[in-house]
């Protein structure tokens, strides 16, 4: 079975156990210059040249080596599993010893002040986190931010005022499928490695790993222990950041992708201007158009979304979209999923003005509307309290805001189970945070104070959930 997997090095000590991301089916100091990073390198596009002659077939890339391994670092998470309290024979209670367990991983400097970048499943439930500099000089590091719906964690190390190597962001609209890029890493844990190759392909969003797919595809050797480590293109420049691989062994097999540099540095800047990552949102539902569906509708090809909703109030709406158009490119890039105009209104800021091309009635037409944060201010949890089957559970009204964090549709209503007190009743119907209540006896509920109006207690009652993926019909006393 083809599995998706982190490049990580994950157990107790440093054993060289892979995560399952996902499963398919199912689921010394360098020469350049101190950067902040603060935008993509205005280095000018490079024509791409082949080589003509043997002697070009083997240059070196030790020049591009020296400008950016320094600021590829190592990372080292602890984490400590608190021993579980067990009851011996005799009926006395004694608490098992705790483990501690270590991971390793990769990461980038991406700006000079102490800044790096990783991915968030190298550093997730790490208690203590130290980054090793490529001089190997260690730091205890913290977390700024972590992003599991990219898989990325911001961390910052003091450097007590010295400015380090960083890299700067590649732009990656200039990026082509053959690129030569060099993938700087741990693997194994045998210190920092550098392997080629090239792009293999652009833009794939059909992968599974993170919420926000776009990837970048390298052939690039990535092991465990490159996660978080850097894709770099032959100016030295930051292209993406390594994040998993293919493979049916758990060692690579030449088909690894990186998180683009756009993304990366949306979530940094994020990090440090807010605190948090504030993504934009188009405020458009769409399917994608395959074979079956551009014959249908007389396109000429598969390719963009047909748009089946819109959010009152959204940059979708303020173009003026309906539904039945079919949206073929955003912001001047062309729309082959859903997948991948949700990743490209993700990289940029709400406020910016972006134009959408789309096709209505056989004609082409282009309008503009200006991007915001999905619509939902934070809410105060409901506690439901009574002799039902939801005595213990926090309840709040879905907003499309509350659902991007979670994962969920933004055009579902419903009200979103965001706490359960596990010892009460709640607990014992077999409720979880996150769940979607969407419908009581076939009646649609809309929000927290609707739920909360049909439980008097007493009766059972049919209640439709939403639990990821999947849609559960329970039969509870409401």
């Amino acid at each position: 079975m083809l599995k998706l997997i982190a490049a990580s090095v994950l157990g107790a000590g440093l054993v060289s156990g892979v995560p399952l991301v996902a499963q398919i089916a199912t689921g010394q100091s360098g020469t350049q210059p101190a950067s902040t990073s603060q935008g993509p390198a205005a280095t000018p596009v490079q024509p791409r040249i082949v080589p003509s002659s043997k002697a070009d077939a083997i240059s070196s890339y030790a020049p591009v080596v020296r400008r950016s391994s320094p600021a590829v670092v190592n990372v080292y998470a602890r984490s400590i599993e608190r021993g579980r309290v067990a009851v011996d024979f005799f009926g006395g209670a004694f608490r098992m010893p705790d483990r501690a367990s270590q991971s390793q991983g990769s990461g980038v400097v991406v700006r000079d002040d102490g800044v790096i970048v990783t991915n968030n499943h190298v550093v997730e439930g790490a208690t203590e986190l130290v980054v090793v500099l490529g001089d190997r000089r260690e730091f205890p590091a913290k977390i700024v931010l972590t992003d599991p719906r990219t898989d990325l964690a911001v961390l910052r190390i003091d450097t007590k005022g010295e400015r380090l190597t960083a890299l700067r962001f590649a732009d990656t609209s200039n990026a082509q499928v053959g690129d030569q890029v060099l993938a700087i890493g741990n693997p194994f844990g045998v210190g920092q490695t550098v392997t080629g190759g090239i792009i293999s392909a652009l833009a794939r969003t059909d992968v599974g790993i993170t919420d926000y797919s776009f990837f970048i595809q390298t052939d690039a050797s990535i092991n465990p222990g490159n996660s978080g480590g850097a894709l770099v293109d032959m100016n030295g420049d930051l292209v993406g950041v390594n994040t998993a691989i293919f493979s049916r062994s758990g060692n690579s097999a030449g088909v690894g992708f990186a998180i683009p540099a756009e993304m990366v540095k949306r979530v940094v800047d994020g990090a440090i201007t807010d605190g948090k990552v504030i993504r934009a949102w188009t405020g458009i539902k769409g399917q994608n158009v395959d074979a079956e569906v551009a014959r249908s509708l007389g396109l000429d090809r598969p390719g963009g979304i047909l748009v089946t909703d819109i959010y009152p109030g959204t940059a979708g709406a303020e173009a003026g979209l309906r539904r039945g158009d079919v949206v073929t490119a955003f912001a001047g890039v062309a729309v082959v999923d859903e997948s991948g105009l949700r990743y490209q209104a993700a990289t940029r800021k709400p406020g910016e003005v972006v134009e959408f091309t789309f096709q209505r009635q056989g004609q082409v037409r282009t309008s503009r509307g200006k991007l915001s944060p999905p619509p939902g201010d934070a809410q105060t949890p409901r506690l439901l309290a009574g002799r039902h089957s939801f005595d213990g559970v926090s309840v709040a009204t879905l907003t499309p805001a509350i659902a991007e964090e979670q994962g969920i549709d933004p055009f579902l209503r419903g009200a979103i189970v965001v706490g359960v007190d596990g010892s009460r009743e709640g607990a014992r119907a077999g409720l979880r945070p996150g769940d979607l209540i969407l419908e009581t006896d076939d009646s649609p509920i809309n929000s927290a104070q609707d739920l909360a109006g049909r439980l008097s207690g007493g009766k059972q009652g049919k209640v439709t959930i939403q639990r990821g993926d999947r849609r559960i019909t329970a039969v509870l006393f409401l």
